[in-house]
């Protein structure tokens, strides 16, 4: 077989591979381990507790029942009415009791817009949250900046279904939302269903309340958004963490851009529910840990403020984001716990996001101040490789070699040079679907797959 039938055959095996039929190649590490993890959001409704039930797998976040004397309490209703009405039709089968409350965690429409299905106007239905509820959207909006920034969506809504493996956060690939999707994965504006507002906020650190007989705590809880709280049960030492807690790294930098994160404030509202000393932890979209949840929010705080104690540490070094990036690598006692891998967000993404937020856009490294236009770089790489067929000629050694990484940086500058030519848009879509189909953060995945799909159809070939 000559050097361009292995390669084409590589090729063929990891196309096959990434569009879910793998008839030439064993899947990668990362895509096994995303199938197995995606086996926890099978449709169900778990028992956290004697009157606790989270259903799993019916939308793309957990939703939550606390079951009262004379109601239900329902938390996070969900992101869509109609699947929504899905959990709502699994709890009944458990109570028929009414519902006396809601509780957003925060104002991410894929936690509030399913409330439809469980709001009933004229009911005296209280829907509490924070005082801040919606900051995250509302800023977003102020700067002119909704509706997504970045050319590929990280969810993976502008994906194939057979490309959207999914991390058990994304919706899974058989329940898409119909329509137009926006980079949070809400509809557009005119598309949106009716918003169920609340109707209580507070705006004190901790609240307690008894509804339906239940008594219960809701406590200021910044993390993922500003507007973040998490809902205590005392009597069955139950934390519903929304978003600060789900089982992955936390999601410190989403890839989208429209919004900056606090690793501080994170690591203090989990020190708060490590305090409350719970038993059980409801996350925000993965499957609820069950008598473990102090251990295992001990160590969610710990990582993080390893990670924090460790950037600051390189800082001090006047160490570059790259060279932090390679310093702050989770020691062995984190890294070897599955939900603190980086299926959602990542440790890279959060070290590179303290650099910036700490110090700003600026490196360290003088020639960052005199850097030289994209094309002015690529024309230099091309010279120093012999020229631009050099360049291509290079890309294909690399994928002979199984480096796709590899070929994908040399063909970018091929492509800077030579935009009209198909061909290195071609190699370098099926580099990109090699690279995405070894990832193992969503994301990541996701945004990868995205662009082989843009560089496949700008090749003319239809994706």
């Amino acid at each position: 077989m000559t050097s361009i039938q292995l390669r084409a055959s590589k090729i063929a095996a990891y196309l096959s591979l990434s569009l879910a039929a793998p008839l030439f190649a064993q899947p990668s590490e990362a895509t096994e381990r995303l199938r197995e993890r995606n086996k926890m959001f099978a449709p169900s409704v778990i028992k956290v507790a004697e009157n606790v039930y989270t259903a799993i797998g019916y939308q793309v976040s957990a939703n939550s029942m606390i079951v009262g004397d004379d109601g239900i309490i329902i938390v996070d209703p969900g992101q869509l009415p109609a699947a929504a009405a899905k959990v709502r039709e699994a709890f009944e089968e458990i109570t028929s009791l009414p519902v006396r409350a809601i509780i957003y965690t925060h104002g991410h429409g894929d936690h509030t817009n399913g409330a439809p299905a469980f709001f009933e106007p004229g009911h005296g239905i209280e829907v509490w949250a924070r005082e801040n509820y919606g900051s995250e959207t509302s800023a977003v909006q102020r700067k002119g900046l909704g509706g997504g920034l970045r050319a590929s969506n990280t969810q993976g809504f502008d994906l194939p279904p057979e490309q959207r493996l999914g991390i058990g956060i994304a919706i899974p690939p058989d329940r898409r939302p119909a329509g137009n999707m926006m980079q949070d994965g809400t509809r557009p504006r005119a598309a949106r269903p009716m918003r169920v507002q609340p109707t209580h906020r507070f705006s004190e650190d901790r609240r307690a309340l008894v509804i339906a007989g239940v008594e219960l705590e809701l406590v200021a809880a910044p993390g993922e958004t500003a507007d973040q709280l998490y809902v205590w049960l005392p009597g069955q030492r139950v934390v519903f963490a929304g978003d600060n807690f789900y089982q992955s790294w936390p999601n410190v930098y989403p890839l989208r851009g429209t919004a900056r994160r606090s690793l501080r404030d994170w690591i203090e509202s989990i020190d708060k529910m490590v305090g409350q000393d719970p038993l059980h932890v409801v996350g925000g979209h993965t499957a609820p840990i069950l008598d473990d949840a102090k251990a295992v929010l001990t160590n969610y705080r710990d990582a993080m403020q390893w990670v924090l104690d460790r950037t600051l540490e390189g800082l001090r070094q006047f160490m570059t984001p790259d060279e932090l990036v390679e310093y702050t690598r989770l020691p062995a006692r984190f890294a070897s716990l599955d939900y603190l891998a980086d299926y959602y967000g990542t440790v890279e993404g959060t070290v590179r996001d303290l650099y910036a937020q700490d110090l700003g856009w600026f490196d360290g490294d003088p020639l960052t101040l005199h850097r030289e236009s994209p094309r002015k770089q690529s024309e230099r790489i091309a010279d120093l490789a012999g020229g631009v067929d050099a360049l291509v000629d290079k890309a294909r050694q690399a994928m002979d070699a199984d480096d796709p990484v590899g070929a994908a940086q040399l063909l970018r500058h091929v492509i800077r040079l030579r935009p009209e030519d198909r061909e290195p848009k071609r190699m370098m879509a099926d580099a990109l679907a090699i690279v995405a189909e070894r990832t193992l953060n969503g994301p990541v995945r996701n945004y990868t797959y995205s662009y082989s799909n843009r560089y496949r159809r700008e090749a003319g070939e239809a994706r």
